[in-house]
């Protein structure tokens, strides 16, 4: 398999966290050529003998890698630590890191501003309000399923059923229409790939904002039944209303965020379970596996495989190392959900495993708002996908399958399946 690629380091210098004289590895590390399912196989070993060292980002500058469960833990916990920066900048090569935090983004606002924000997007994704859209995720998922079992074999998994199951249920919960999805999941690719060049990148930024706008105004003059409305009805009862550009951010970052990790979960997942039919065998025979079969999936693929970004605003200890003010650092999620200390086995796949302190939505104040629709969205596919088509299996060679090493989130880019008729 290629592996990850790695950066090289730019000249030395002295400023904040940049570059000093002593030779760091490049980071990303390089995923392992056996298994496009395993991070890299370096983070065993720095649990052992360098929780915290020291990594050349693509960014530009060195950072601590955090790669113990229980650091990465205490790190995303605590509240010193900025996420003023963007959560995966420092894989973007010569990001500008004395940018102020983006306006209104929920991902990269401290205290009482991100506060602020979250607490208005809650009501949204309790766990009352994500059980109630239940019923209609299964339907769509039959739906899609039913398209499938009609089409021609073999059939792209990520195409036909991965991406456009969570794209549907994020557009009918915000209220984008669906008739948009090449669209933005189109803006949505770009977006999370790590090669695009800066000026195109911006150039996509402004094309999906200028969209979410058009939407956000529509809905400020005729509201409807969708989250984006309730959240301006909402916010409109407060001190401080929801800004337009506010809006658009938080609009945006869902319409991504949505459908974008589910959807290389459900391709991913699917093909970890073809892998391991004993597991998948289970999982037939007992549909209520689906739920801890979830959490252990997440675990084990740990789709944002970047890790996180923080910065580090004033001295700190984490660990055995002492952080000092204008370092950054980089919680592994991925290393720190297949720590040995936490999980034994780690690199086996056991849907049995009570997985649910996993980081794969994060931690702390930031953890991912919705992680519930996530879960139910993948335990109704891991249900219903293989009880309807229970002989499901590849249709190429493993081998051929290619694999999304440059995108923020880990997927297979596509997944050719068959089945048999049924007899």
């Amino acid at each position: 398999m290629t592996e990850t690629p790695t950066s090289t380091p730019p000249p030395n210098t002295s400023a904040g966290g940049r570059h000093e004289a002593a030779p760091v590895p490049d980071f990303p590390l390089g995923r392992p050529s056996g298994c496009p399912f395993d991070p890299a196989t370096a983070y065993s070993q720095l649990r052992d003998e360098a929780p915290l060292t020291k990594v050349a980002t693509p960014a530009g500058v060195d950072a601590w890698l955090v790669s113990r469960y229980d650091d990465v833990r205490t790190a995303l916990r605590d509240r010193r630590l900025s996420s003023r920066l963007a959560p995966s900048m420092h894989v973007v090569a010569g990001a500008d890191l004395d940018r102020p935090a983006e306006s209104g983004s929920i991902l990269n606002l401290d205290g009482a501003e991100h506060t602020r924000l979250r607490r208005l997007l809650t009501s949204e994704f309790t766990v009352k309000r994500i059980q109630a859209l239940r019923p209609r995720i299964q339907e769509i998922i039959d739906l899609h399923l039913d398209a499938m079992l009609a089409s021609p074999r073999p059939v792209d998994l990520v195409r036909d059923f991965a991406l456009p199951i969570p794209s549907l249920v994020i557009c009918e919960l915000l209220g984008v229409p669906y008739a948009d999805r090449d669209t933005f999941q189109r803006q949505s690719a770009r977006l999370v790939a790590v090669d695009v060049p800066q000026a195109e990148a911006d150039a996509v930024a402004s094309e999906i904002n200028e969209y979410m706008a058009g939407l956000v105004m529509a809905k400020l003059q005729q509201p409807a039944d969708d989250l984006l409305s309730r959240l301006i009805e909402r916010s409109s009862d407060t001190e401080r209303p929801l800004t337009m550009e506010e809006l658009v951010s938080i609009g945006v970052t869902l319409l991504i965020a949505g459908h974008e990790t589910t959807a290389n979960m459900i391709a991913l997942s699917t093909l970890v379970l073809l892998r391991n039919p004993e597991q998948l065998k289970a999982l037939q025979e007992n549909p209520e596996l689906a739920a801890p079969a979830t959490e252990e999936l997440l675990r084990y693929l740990s789709v944002v495989q970047f890790g996180v970004f923080r910065e580090v605003p004033t001295d700190m200890a984490l660990g055995a190392e002492q952080l000092k003010a204008g370092d950054y650092l980089i919680a592994a999620l991925s290393a720190a959900n297949r720590d040995k200390a936490v999980y034994p086995d780690p690199d086996h796949v056991d849907l049995t495993r009570k997985a649910s302190s996993h980081m794969a939505f994060g931690f702390g104040p930031h953890q991912c708002i919705g992680q519930q629709l996530a879960r139910v969205e993948l335990q109704e596919v891991f249900v219903r996908l293989f009880q309807r088509i229970p002989t499901l299996r590849l249709a190429v060679p493993f081998e051929e399958l290619q694999f999304k090493h440059n995108t923020l989130v880990y997927g297979v880019t596509a997944l050719p399946v068959t089945w048999d008729d049924p007899s």
